[in-house]
């Protein structure tokens, strides 16, 4: 019985010199704020939850369904999450308070823990509805993504960039990635922009079902929004099927967003376990290999979190 004893006391001792008396001690509830399930942010906040159930002491982790950034910046600073995913524009805005994105007051609390991958928008047609370029868009009925998502974010930049509104469409549906692919199946939509990781679930299953065309966002027309957020960028050839050539879009930084309420100790945790285990989330989805610790910071929109920041010192990251 007595070794058993030492066992358990030296378990605890370790568990406590890892974490922190505190989180050695008393439940970590770890809510994991992603989007919808068609899209990336979800299988990467399910295996990140995953991670953190078996990497953190006591640790309660999930991962929530939701409209994507806009909402998980708000989630957040209503401390109804720990940890979400969101695009580098939508963070900045937010932190900012720009009411024209939907954001009245600046949300203070938002603090960054890493940098992750870049979306790419993707503007994906029917074959068959005559869509080759962002000109063609007029008089077509094509979805944004939900309201005041990050995707409808980057399409209100892009088409403005273009020189196109939604008025001049001729139709604009608010709709969530799986829910646009089935009305496009249905020939009920000519097209849809999704601003997501490549190989995203949803255009992988709609390329497979009908005919698409990817439609470029020329490098001049990426230029001309004029945020340092969006970069141009390529969809490689072959990425959906059917799609034979590269095609010129715009990229946009993901980020990993905590907030202030989140203890130092928890933040350092959640920022260890995940690249410690890089490899199970490349598992969940490709898009996670371009996760690099060399770029957790760069280009962080808001106050790097005193937890992750203790972890980014401990390795060499920050100085």
């Amino acid at each position: 019985m007595g070794r058993i004893k030492w066992l358990a006391t030296a378990a605890l001792a370790l568990s406590t010199a890892l974490c922190g008396p505190a989180m050695a001690q008393t439940p970590q509830f770890i809510n994991v704020l992603t989007g919808g399930q068609s899209g990336v942010y979800y299988p990467l906040g399910v295996a990140l939850s995953q991670i953190y159930a078996q990497e953190i002491p006591n640790a309660k982790a999930t991962a929530q369904v939701t409209k994507a950034s806009a909402e998980n910046m708000n989630l957040l600073q209503a401390g109804r999450g720990e940890l979400a995913f969101a695009l580098a524009d939508t963070v900045s805005e937010a932190w900012n308070g720009s009411k024209e994105a939907g954001f009245a007051n600046k949300l203070d609390k938002l603090r960054g823990l890493s940098a992750t991958y870049n979306n790419y928008v993707q503007i994906v047609a029917n074959a068959d509805s005559g869509i080759r370029s962002l000109a063609d868009l007029k008089g077509k009925r094509v979805s944004v993504g939900a309201a005041r998502s990050g995707t409808e974010l980057n399409a209100r930049a892009v088409f403005k960039a273009a020189g196109l509104s939604y008025d001049d469409l001729g139709k604009v549906e608010y709709l969530p990635f799986g829910e646009s692919v089935e009305l496009m199946k249905n020939r009920q939509l000519d097209a849809t922009l999704q601003s997501a990781g490549l190989g995203v679930a949803s255009i992988r299953d709609l390329a497979t079902a009908v005919e698409i065309v990817v439609v470029p966002v020329p490098v001049e027309t990426v230029e001309k929004i004029g945020n340092a957020a969006y970069q141009p960028s390529v969809i490689p050839a072959n990425t959906y099927e059917g799609q034979t050539q590269d095609v010129q879009t715009a990229a946009i930084p993901n980020f990993l967003v905590t907030q202030s309420e989140v203890s130092d100790d928890l933040a350092y945790a959640m920022t260890k376990a995940m690249y410690e285990n890089l490899s199970k989330l490349a598992a969940a989805h490709n898009a996670a290999k371009a996760i690099k610790p060399e770029n957790a910071v760069k280009g962080m929109p808001v106050p790097i979190h005193p937890g992750a920041e203790r972890y980014y010192r401990e390795v060499g990251i920050m100085k």
